[in-house]
């Protein structure tokens, strides 16, 4: 995903078009209706969850020399005895609506399912404190591969990565799904710095996440990802590191005003904005009054106040609320 997503994926695409022969003009074709391919990625899904397995058993009993990584098979022939892949996967429905994809026919709040995997939670899972697991908002450090259901890969990074999960909600990049994923999974321990200058991070965690094309490239075709394709995911989950965007003194995860995990969306003054439209985790002034939210919600010698100031007592902190400075 690295060369792909970096390179070619995070690109905007225009909408698939064909040449009509007859006439020398354009034929643009329509995208799909989400309501349409949702349902119908997911049957895709589902049949391939109940007839594939991952390494399960491995997992189970620690080999000497087990490499921890997910591989995935069908069940068929010597394999006939597994138990598939549906039988372990846990879900979550994140509903998506058509301007987050550039879609011009309205749809609002379409479920779409996303399945995930977690076949080792990292360092025990959040009772440790090293372990911690990442928002949708935060950046993470992973190694991953990218599959269709056919087994094609289309992007790896053998080496891990550093991912900033809410650039991957970006309606423009279609990757949303990784995005969404990621958070299931439980970090590893803090990182261990060797003599050569490298870091290792130990029992780290690792899974894999499904996710149907709403949640990926929809309508939109790149290199061996053809359209409305459901996509797959192993991931190795290291570290993470929690972000401001637009160092506002505000995490960008609580700048998810409506709590419904996309960041996009939320956007206080996009009246009094004036072409950039800049939502409340990019924006330095999430109000448009045009003092800065870090100078709203600090005192006078900059230490950040919290709850944030409510001068009106209005229920709305003075960075969101206009008529407060």
């Amino acid at each position: 995903m690295r060369k792909r997503i970096l390179y070619g994926l995070f690109l905007t695409f225009l909408a698939f078009s064909c040449s009509n022969d007859d006439d020398m003009g354009i034929e643009s074709i329509p995208p799909r209706l989400l309501a349409e391919v949702s349902p119908e990625n997911d049957e895709e899904i589902r049949e391939y969850l109940n007839t594939h397995f991952f390494n399960y058993e491995e997992f189970q009993s620690m080999p000497a020399d087990f490499d921890f990584k997910i591989r995935i098979d069908t069940i068929a022939g010597a394999n006939a005895d597994k138990q598939p892949l549906m039988d372990f996967v846990e879900e979550t429905v994140i509903n998506v609506s058509s301007f987050e994809l550039l879609l011009s026919e309205e749809e609002n709040d379409v479920p779409h399912t996303l399945y995930y995997l977690s076949v080792r939670p990292g360092v025990g899972g959040p009772a440790n404190p090293d372990a911690r697991r990442p928002s949708v908002a935060d950046s993470v450090f992973v190694r991953y591969e990218g599959k269709l259901l056919d087994g094609t890969s289309f992007d790896a990074a053998n080496n891990p990565v550093w991912f900033d999960l809410a650039q991957l909600q970006d309606l423009t990049q279609g990757f949303r799904g990784f995005a969404e994923g990621v958070p299931n999974f439980v970090t590893g321990g803090a990182p261990i710095s060797n003599p050569d200058g490298t870091v290792d991070v130990e029992d780290f965690g690792i899974g894999l996440i499904i996710f149907p094309s709403g949640l990926g490239r929809f309508n939109r075709a790149d290199g061996v990802i053809p359209q409305y394709s459901p996509l797959i995911f192993t991931i190795d989950l290291f570290t993470l590191n929690e972000t401001d965007h637009d160092g506002d003194g505000i995490p960008s995860i609580q700048e998810d005003v409506d709590g419904n995990g996309y960041l996009y969306d939320d956007n206080t003054d996009s009246e009094e904005e004036v072409g950039l439209r800049l939502a409340n985790f990019q924006d330095p002034d999430d109000d448009g009054d045009g003092v800065l939210t870090r100078d709203e919600i600090s005192d006078d010698n900059g230490n950040i106040i919290f709850p944030y100031p409510d001068s009106n007592n209005d229920g709305t902190p003075d960075y969101l609320d206009p008529d407060t400075n």
